[in-house]
């Protein structure tokens, strides 16, 4: 079994934000797989999907960004998810807007909620799908990731969200240095 957790922030006032592109990739991937978040366990909306004949579990913590840790700790826990099975979805400043990069391990960069689930696993041993939102120096770094999307940039984000689905796919298909080769 996998898990693919998004990192974003619950409440409709965080729709469409930057912090939230995590939640929004795996919105597509639970559209195109007709599936909803319609279960609730752990701080966190959930849904199951079979890519490949594999089960996966997509989540959203609704704890916030910066408190994830626990609700991946514990889904992982209670479904007894390897950690080397586990692919989390966020946003990155660092990288221009629509970029994606994929990582084994890391610290993810100065984002809180990687710190959280790094803090919560014990270590920094879980894959990583970075979306890059870009970044604004004019603008405070807080207010710019919580910032909504414009128009233009949703476009871009689409191609993203369409390309997620074979990340997805091969996710649970390949090894991850295929994966990595494959979308880095």
């Amino acid at each position: 079994m996998k898990l693919i957790v998004g990192i974003g922030n619950p409440g409709k006032q965080y729709d469409k934000t930057r912090h939230n592109v995590g939640f929004m990739a795996l919105d597509a991937l639970a559209a195109h797989h007709n599936a909803s978040f319609s279960e609730k366990k752990f701080n966190s909306v959930y849904t199951t999907i079979r890519i490949k004949n594999e089960k996966v579990i997509i989540m959203k913590p609704e704890t916030f960004v910066n408190l994830s840790g626990n609700a991946v700790s514990s889904m992982m826990q209670y479904f007894n998810i390897a950690q080397e099975d586990i692919l989390i979805v966020y946003d990155d400043l660092a990288l221009p807007l629509g970029k994606i990069r994929v990582r084994t391990k890391g610290s993810g960069g100065g984002h809180n909620g990687i710190k959280n689930i790094t803090s919560h696993l014990k270590n920094s041993e879980f894959k990583q799908f970075r979306i890059g939102i870009g970044n604004d120096d004019q603008i405070d770094r807080v207010n710019f990731v919580l910032g909504k999307f414009s128009k233009s940039d949703l476009k871009i984000l689409d191609d993203v969200f369409v390309q997620f689905e074979s990340v997805a796919e091969d996710f649970v298909s390949l090894s991850f240095s295929d994966f990595m080769s494959k979308h880095n």
